[in-house]
């Protein structure tokens, strides 16, 4: 079986993009990882397009192939070059990407996962908030609401999902006071990983939020409304953007020009792991996911040198950071305090500012991921490069099945030995 290389990466800022299109946000991103690895179009041979919100603005099919009708139209990309259309909720980035690598390990010379999404309708917030609400089951909702709710009895803690706000909060608030209740973590704890990752994003030129943040500022924003206190500040924006990345097989990859193979990214592993209905003392799929993830990729938690993690809300960074094994279970608050997360600390989680700084555009954030580690392992990533880094791993998940995501994708790569 071939490896897996990533020879071609690129993104846009993620912030909302009202004025631009689905087309527009794809073929910039197309164009942009086909010139980092210096090849044509027409030499990739299997696309997988990545899309959660696109039915809201019309188009529920063939998503893909509206998207990049124009290029395939003037021979940018090959006519004959199927394209696969892809849906995972906030997973879809690394679904897409999964696939490509198949594709590669399988023998393709070249293949390309884009992810694309325009969730923000400036006239009409109720399509936005709809995309979210269709992340869980919503025909059996009041099951798996009666469920959650149960559970959270059962640990006397308080559960109360609003209908004008998004349930994912609610969820991630209730693993968070678990956690509180269970290990004695803090608010200000969350609070000090929510400022750290604002640090971040403020290095970063295409984060959403560009501006450092406080913990004490963190923990004096907005309020969301749920028990824990959750504010703002911790929680990922609406967001627009696209990313997209370019796979190459060995064989693919001898055929490219030697500047090109010298910043190829080998790809260790890319595993997909589906959610359960589970308690709130049980395994999450973040720890599942990660524990095979990094199994497949044959190495441990003192192997990595930096990750980026779904941040979905701040907690969810504490939550993976135990689940990576970076220090023991319960004591992720603790460790993330500390700074030993930071730019320049012992692990370095989400230098790009994760979700709560750089944007939460859906489809394209696990895309956008392995961009911004891409960047790292090549010694590129400017004012955040985290120094000598050799192995980074990305952790992406998306939708809901009660407690847990509905799938959990945990990405390993390599930079390249010369």
């Amino acid at each position: 079986m071939s490896d897996a290389w990533i020879v071609g990466t690129a993104s846009t800022a993620f912030q909302r993009h009202p004025e631009r299109s689905f087309r527009d946000l794809s073929e910039q991103v197309v164009r942009g990882a086909l010139a980092d690895a210096q090849v044509a179009g027409d030499d990739v041979q299997g696309v997988w397009f990545g899309n959660c919100a696109m039915h809201t603005w019309g188009q529920s099919n063939i998503r893909g192939q509206v998207a990049l009708g124009a290029m395939f139209r003037a021979g940018e990309l090959s006519a004959d070059a199927a394209v696969v259309n892809i849906e995972a909720a906030c997973a879809t980035g690394s679904a897409t990407l999964a696939q490509a690598v198949a594709a590669a390990r399988s023998g393709a010379d070249l293949t390309l996962a884009v992810g694309v999404e325009k969730v923000f309708h400036p006239d009409d917030m109720a399509k936005t908030f709809g995309v979210f609400v269709s992340g869980a089951d919503v025909a059996r909702r009041d099951e798996w609401l009666a469920f959650v709710a149960a559970e959270a009895a059962r640990h006397e803690l308080a559960f109360t999902p609003h209908p004008h706000r998004v349930v994912f909060v609610d969820i991630h608030a209730l693993q968070a006071t678990w956690h509180m209740k269970t290990y004695g973590t803090t608010l200000e704890q969350i609070a000090a990983i929510a400022a750290k990752d604002h640090a971040h994003g403020a290095l970063n030129p295409k984060a959403q939020y560009g501006t450092p943040t406080e913990a004490a500022a963190v923990l004096a924003d907005k309020p969301v409304g749920v028990p824990g206190g959750f504010t703002r500040s911790m929680c990922s924006p609406v967001s627009d953007g696209a990313a997209a990345v370019i796979v190459a097989s060995d064989q693919g990859l001898q055929r490219l020009p030697p500047e090109v193979r010298a910043r190829a990214v080998r790809i260790r592993a890319c595993t997909l792991t589906g959610g359960r209905w589970r308690g709130l003392d049980e395994p999450s799929i973040v720890h599942r996911g990660v524990h095979r993830g990094l199994a497949a990729a044959g190495i441990t938690a003192a192997d990595i040198d930096l990750a980026e993690v779904h941040d979905a809300a701040s907690f969810c960074e504490l939550e993976a950071v135990e689940a990576l094994g970076l220090c023991g279970q319960g004591e992720g608050g603790a460790f993330s305090a500390s700074g030993a997360t930071r730019l320049g600390g012992e692990v370095p989680i989400n230098v790009s500012g994760g979700l709560v700084s750089k944007g939460h555009p859906l489809a394209a954030t696990g895309l956008g991921m392995v961009d911004e580690l891409v960047l790292q392992l090549r010694g590129e990533a400017g004012a955040r490069q985290v120094p000598d880094a050799q192995v980074a791993v990305a952790q992406n998940a998306g939708g809901l099945v009660a407690l847990d995501e509905a799938v959990c994708g945990l990405t390993v790569l390599e930079r390249r030995s010369s």
